[in-house]
């Protein structure tokens, strides 16, 4: 296991060894709740738009989740980390890296899909502090597409009625719902993510259907902790319960 100058290494959930960037976006709690969000489908086929150090892609495919998954990230850092985080967590031919801006996907990746799922740029170019790393700030704000590239992406990708996973801000989320209805995804599901019921919500999950029909499940929130101002922190039962199993209890599905 090699590490490089301006790396680390960091051991994470389902026994994942993680080589990330010092200097760049990082594993946080965005990265896993969307993992979780994911719904099992051995034999599918899966794209990870935007997928930065690869660690969605590897929970998931150490997970089960789906029989492929084809990452595609526009840095070539972070592609070719992404491959040597495959290799060192002997994942080769579960995962596929793709060097590529999501508008640039191969047209051999049309239509082929059954789930594609992202954690995409979620601030505007030019807003909020300008991050000391190039890295980081291309991985944080649309510098290389906005979610109407993303989701554009997306609907190309899919197969009809395939699955469109993605974790965003609260503020932004009108932008969300026209990018996916203009790319002809219907938003299927939604969840509130909070860190603690007297906070303001931290960021959604929403699902999507390629050509789906009308009708939004808002599920019930996920409260993340009883005070988050305690140290150390305390999970509620249903944080506990997604970071043991993966995936979120059976009354975040639709039923």
């Amino acid at each position: 296991m090699s590490v490089k100058d301006g790396e680390r290494i960091d051991f994470v959930n389902e026994n994942i060894t993680l080589t990330q960037k010092t200097l760049g976006l990082t594993f946080g709690t965005d990265a896993y709740l969307l993992y979780a969000y994911l719904r099992k489908n051995p034999k599918g086929l899966a794209a990870d738009l935007g997928a930065g150090t690869g660690i969605i892609s590897l929970l998931a495919a150490a997970k089960g989740k789906f029989s492929k998954i084809y990452a595609l990230e526009v840095q070539k850092t972070f592609a070719e980390l992404i491959k040597r985080n495959v290799r060192e967590n002997a994942l080769e031919g579960k995962i596929e890296t793709l060097c590529t801006a999501v508008q640039d996907a191969p047209v051999e990746l049309y239509g082929k899909f059954d789930a594609v799922f992202s954690n995409p740029p979620y601030m505007k170019k030019n807003s909020g502090a300008r991050n000391a790393s190039d890295e980081k700030y291309i991985a944080r704000h649309e510098v290389c597409g906005d979610i109407y590239d993303f989701c554009s992406a997306a609907a190309r990708m899919l197969k009809y009625s395939g699955s469109f996973y993605v974790v965003w801000r609260p503020d932004r989320l009108t932008d969300l719902f026209d990018a996916m209805r203009g790319s002809k995804i219907e938003p299927k599901r939604m969840t509130v993510v909070y860190a603690d019921a007297k906070s303001r919500p931290s960021m959604v999950l929403v699902e999507g259907k390629l050509g789906g029909s009308g009708g939004l499940l808002v599920t019930k929130p996920l409260i993340m902790h009883p005070d988050a101002s305690e140290k150390p922190l305390v999970y509620t039962d249903d944080l506990t319960y997604i970071y043991e199993n993966g995936e979120f209890g059976k009354e975040y599905e639709r039923a």
